[in-house]
């Protein structure tokens, strides 16, 4: 039996399915852990489906507080769905133990592994193709944002330390432009004096936070699209997944990343930086089914700032690409030459057309403000 095939059954043989297991096959796009899908056979029902996965040791050196993080974040998240009627069933995440009670299992060869229910009647869309489907995430993220309004965000561990830090990010990137260890600067000369003039900016979120104007809160920290459950009937959010990136950090963080993923129409690496403009439809659409699914819970500062989040993740975005391309390209895959440089361009395309259109941002922002 080969290697692989003799964890994955170390691992099924870990925990209590409830019922025999018939089969366990890979499942989904993720690149990160892999993930399998197990089918049960109980006795006096249909097949019963749960989540399978062995976490990634290069993205994620301490699966410990990793799954503290998780466990901590889905039981507040089921209790909270609980009084308000919902169905903690489909609308949390729900943490699978192995038999021997602990968060997670390791297996023989260090792997660590962890199981879901499979939240049944739902599906994960890869781009939305309408406004309204962007508009669903939307308010499943701001949903998010307000049932764990209360959740102690300093308890929870950074699983990616300093990972949306635009003060470190920019700090790396100026060491690689003083670096130039493969004389790459010179390729790319405009995008380096598109980051140094917008310095002053990667300190805007982080300054406020320190000035008490932005609260420590749960994000997800990875608001894309395909990260939301979608009922197959009714079209709306069901429940929030991947919370690996789930830490501590700023509401600005996930409302941005999630305007820099969804409100243009581009390729990530489209090479006519015509084709690469913000959806300012898109962005209204976004922000009041966010601040709808929110309920409230947000802060003046903060609604007033969204805008700053959008324009921030973007250009943080850029910068990782950017420093990726002068380092040799040794974090983001690729698949020709120069590709992340092609990617930086369109994010700051984007940071472009946001400063252009800022007044319109913040109109937008400035009719929710209580």
């Amino acid at each position: 039996m080969a290697q692989a095939e003799q964890t994955l059954q170390e691992a099924l043989g870990a925990f209590d399915f409830g019922a025999p297991v018939v089969g366990a096959i890979r499942y989904g796009c993720g690149h990160i852990n892999d993930t399998f899908v197990v089918h049960t056979q109980p006795e006096d029902r249909c097949c019963r489906r749960f989540i399978l996965q062995r976490m990634s040791s290069a993205a994620f050196k301490r699966p410990d507080q990793l799954m503290e993080n998780i466990i901590g974040v889905t039981e507040f998240l089921g209790r909270e769905i609980e009084k308000h009627n919902g169905d903690r069933s489909r609308e949390a995440m729900e943490v699978v133990r192995p038999k021997s009670g602990q968060d997670y299992y390791t297996d023989s060869q260090g792997g660590a592994w962890r199981v879901y229910p499979f939240v049944e009647g739902t599906v994960c869309h890869q781009a939305a193709d309408t406004p309204e489907l962007f508009a669903a995430s939307g308010r499943a993220f701001g949903r998010f944002q307000r049932l764990l309004a209360d959740y102690p965000a300093d308890t929870l561990y950074e699983t990616i330390p300093r990972f949306h830090d635009t003060e470190d990010r920019l700090a790396k990137f100026k060491a690689a432009v003083a670096a130039d260890k493969l004389g790459r600067a010179k390729d790319c000369q405009p995008e380096i004096d598109f980051v140094l003039a917008r310095e002053a900016d990667c300190s805007v979120a982080l300054n406020a936070m320190r000035e008490g104007r932005l609260p420590l809160r749960v994000t997800h920290n990875d608001t894309k699209l395909n990260n939301v459950l979608m009922d197959d009937k009714t079209g709306e959010g069901m429940c929030i997944i991947d919370l690996d990136t789930v830490m501590p950090g700023l509401v600005l963080y996930d409302f941005g990343d999630s305007i820099r993923f969804g409100a243009n129409h581009s390729a990530e690496d489209e090479t006519d930086l015509s084709k690469v403009n913000l959806d300012v439809e898109l962005f209204s659409a976004y922000t009041a089914a966010f601040l709808e699914g929110t309920g409230g819970s947000l802060t003046n500062d903060e609604i007033a700032m969204l805008p700053w989040g959008a324009k921030l993740m973007t250009l943080e975005c850029g910068i990782r690409f950017l420093t990726d391309y002068l380092e040799g390209d040794t974090y983001f895959h690729i698949s020709r030459e120069r590709q992340n440089l092609d990617r930086c361009r369109t994010q700051f395309k984007l940071v472009s057309d946001m400063e252009e259109r800022w007044p319109e941002l913040e109109a937008i922002v400035r009719g929710y403000i209580k």
